[in-house]
């Protein structure tokens, strides 16, 4: 596929999907809990059933997937390898020392 510039130019998710396939490169841009805008440089793919899976750390097999809450504010669902199966959460700024079990949900 060859490369384009970014443009404002809306997609559906099809197109969304086919843009990320290829490149395993990204920058995630979230919302501090401040209002503050936050930009993090991650490793990003396609799972086989079409979701987006973004790993924060991939040489320690952390990955992040995105979530929303009821509030409608994006958190992130949290795996490590290693861990049986997803059990904690954090949100966008406060990284992997922010994890919170899964079951006390984000507000």
């Amino acid at each position: 596929m060859p490369r384009t510039i970014a443009t404002n130019t809306r997609v559906d998710r099809a197109q969304l999907l086919e843009f990320i396939r290829p490149r395993h490169h990204a920058i995630l841009m979230t919302t501090r809990r401040d209002g503050r805008p936050q930009a993090s440089p991650n490793t990003c793919g396609v799972d086989t059933e079409g979701r987006i899976v973004i790993s924060t750390y991939p040489e320690r097999g952390l990955i992040d997937f995105p979530a929303l809450a009821a509030s409608g504010a994006t958190y992130l669902l949290c795996w490590l390898d290693g861990e049986d199966a997803i059990e904690w959460w954090h949100w966008p700024d406060a990284g992997f020392a922010g994890r919170t079990p899964i079951d006390q949900p984000p507000a």
